[in-house]
């Protein structure tokens, strides 16, 4: 049920309603001998449907069907005075489409009052805002609902009219009346209505308080406590209220620990900042009813916190339970990819492409899989089976996905040793927007930072920065490959650059901290950089290697390995091992060390930071 649909006028009603119009004129002209018989109108009049006496004792009531309209006699036969009004009607709506709305608005709204039919108080009220009375309109629907205090559509008018005219403290008493009048079935949707239009509300503030007085009673009960609580959350967290917020969901689920609705407001408040969210998120999941699409929600949040082991454990936990599900698979199937374990990622993927073909949106089976021809055009990539890795290419025929799949084949010729043809590849892409032609020159200057041509791809950068001086994506990639070229006072121009204009960029901070630790220079400095980044970003294990290297530098050692343990183990991968590696051999557990860099061979035995340093150190595996 649509509580606050659309009030504009039908086109197909109102020809019907054309129809309807001739009939009742041609009675009118009946009853009144001599009146010619009107003309067809020339374009479709809007819906005017007088109510009729119920056909039998036991006919739907309401106050326009129960009772006969003032003019007509027992059996309904139309008399002079309902012409009249008929012609008020008429002229009410002729007026309005000559023009003069205003006009035409007073004659409908009195033929309104006069006869007691809601159909007629709606059109007043659709008139009105045609016109973008908003005042008028909520005159009508008021109007309406004196006239028939029991109408439901008169209160759902006005309580919308109200939030549209931001008059949100007059809301308070239509919307308990709304809710009284809702059968509990219906409640959690009313709850979703309303907090996406109060959530509309200049003042959100006033918005939740409003809300939160219209739901006492419902915010007291079990059976509806929880969504209650979840739709005044969101209207607090709209506010900014995110302690408020917190307190809806905590709240909600005290009442209802089944409720989703809590836990979906925890998922959106879930930050390092706000550490309360996550045991409500975590509650839910625990209990017998938890919605799989909660579980998927968390693991991305995880995903977007760099907790990727968690999230992969999520994931194979669902999968587990519910493996006829896709959406699943393919993100346990990334996040596998992500974390080199091609083999699991690779059955994962393939199995979800099996799924998703009984998937019936079209549109969304299309972009998904997309995901998966990619990740696995990825993994045969990895293994240097480029034929493969075409094929799941060539699987790609969305014309929106076409681009990524050019970019993908250009990298695959770069790594053939082809990289002109993939550069002409990447600069034959069609470029829509500003994004694809951004999305184009990274591709090239990725395509020539892997060949180690960082001149040629300094300079495109830099061309590009010149049209977009405060892109820090083009700044931050720039600084990058500046200290490729040891240009190093560059790269620190440049990260202090980024820093200026967006100071809660972690990655700044990080690499231009990691760049003084790694050639042992400033290295206090270095340390406080590295610490503003970890702040901003705690669960990101590759920050948490800068700090335990800047560390190892320092001369910590043991704060240092423990550090580097806890980034490893949150996700192995071969540049964090390197260090880690490297630490627990100047720690004097060389054996140790060797085993963790075997790991990281068999991951990426090309792995830059891993071969410089077991050069370094004159160590063969």
């Amino acid at each position: 049920m649509d509580y606050y649909g659309s009030m504009t006028f039908s086109p197909r009603r109102s020809r019907l309603a054309a129809a309807a119009f001739l009939a009742l004129l041609a009675l009118a002209a009946e009853a009144q001998p001599g009146m010619p018989a009107p003309a067809e109108p020339t374009s479709p009049a809007p819906i005017i449907k007088p109510a009729a006496p119920p056909a039998t004792p036991s006919a739907p009531t309401t106050p326009a069907a129960t009772q006969p309209e003032p003019g007509a006699d027992s059996q309904g036969k139309v008399s002079a005075l309902t012409a009249e009004l008929f012609y008020e009607i008429l002229m009410g709506e002729l007026t309005t489409r000559s023009g003069d709305p205003g006009s035409g608005y007073a004659l409908v709204l009195d033929a309104a009052r006069r006869t007691k039919d809601g159909k007629l108080f709606q059109r007043a009220v659709e008139i009105a805002l045609q016109a973008r009375s908003g005042d008028a309109a909520l005159t009508a629907a008021q109007a309406w609902k004196e006239t028939l205090p029991d109408s439901r559509e008169a209160r759902r008018f006005e309580l919308q009219i109200l939030i549209a005219l931001n008059r949100i403290g007059e809301t308070a008493e239509p919307l308990r009346a709304e809710l009284a009048a809702t059968p509990q079935i219906e409640r959690p949707f009313l709850m979703a209505v309303i907090a996406r239009n109060y959530g509309r509300a200049t003042d959100k503030k006033l918005a939740a308080s409003v809300v939160e007085q219209g739901l006492r009673d419902e915010l007291a009960s079990p059976a509806t406590g929880g969504t209650a609580w979840a739709t005044v959350g969101k209207l607090r967290l709209a506010a900014g209220d995110n302690a408020g917020a917190l307190e809806a969901a905590q709240k909600g689920q005290e009442l209802d620990p089944s409720s989703d609705g809590p836990a979906v407001l925890a998922l959106e408040l879930m930050d390092p900042a706000q550490p309360l969210a996550e045991p409500i998120v975590k509650r839910y999941l625990a209990g017998p009813k938890a919605l799989p699409e909660i579980r998927i929600g968390y693991a991305r949040v995880l995903v977007e916190g760099r907790r990727f082991d968690e999230a992969t454990a999520e994931l194979e936990s669902l999968t587990a339970a519910r493996p006829e599900l896709p959406e699943p698979w393919l993100l346990l199937g990334s996040l596998q990819a992500q974390g080199r374990k091609d083999a699991a990622a690779e059955a994962s993927l393939k199995r979800f492409l099996e799924l998703v073909k009984a998937v019936p949106d079209a549109e969304a089976r299309g972009r998904s899989q997309t995901q998966a021809y990619l990740l696995l055009s990825q993994l045969s990539e990895r293994r240097k089976d480029f034929a493969t890795a075409e094929q799941w290419l060539a699987r790609i025929d969305n014309t929106d996905d076409l681009v990524v799949a050019q970019t993908r084949r250009a990298a695959l010729l770069a790594r053939q040793g082809k990289l002109p043809q993939a550069r002409e590849l990447v600069r034959g892409l069609p470029e829509r927007n500003a994004d694809d032609k951004k999305a184009k020159l990274m591709a090239e200057v990725q395509l020539l930072r892997d060949a180690k041509q960082y001149q040629s791809a300094y300079d495109l950068l830099a061309q590009a920065s010149l049209a977009s001086p405060e892109d820090t994506d083009l700044v931050y990639d720039r600084a990058m490959v500046a200290e490729k070229l040891n240009r190093l006072d560059e790269m620190e121009r440049l990260l202090r650059r980024i820093i200026e204009l967006k100071p809660d960029s972690q990655n700044a901070y990080n690499a231009l901290g990691y760049s003084f630790a790694d050639r042992k220079i400033r290295l206090e400095e270095a340390r406080t950089l590295i610490q503003k980044a970890v702040q901003l970003a705690p669960e990101d294990p590759f920050i948490a290697d800068s700090l335990g290297w800047v560390e190892f530098r320092l001369g910590n050692i043991d704060e240092a390995v423990r550090i580097l343990e806890a980034a490893y183990k949150r996700r192995p991968d071969p540049e964090i091992a390197a260090h880690l590696g490297e630490v627990l051999w100047a720690r004097g557990q060389r054996d140790r060390a060797v085993t963790i860099w075997k790991e990281a061979s068999l991951v990426d035995a090309e792995n830059e930071t891993l071969q410089e340093t077991l050069k370094r150190l004159r160590v063969r595996l």
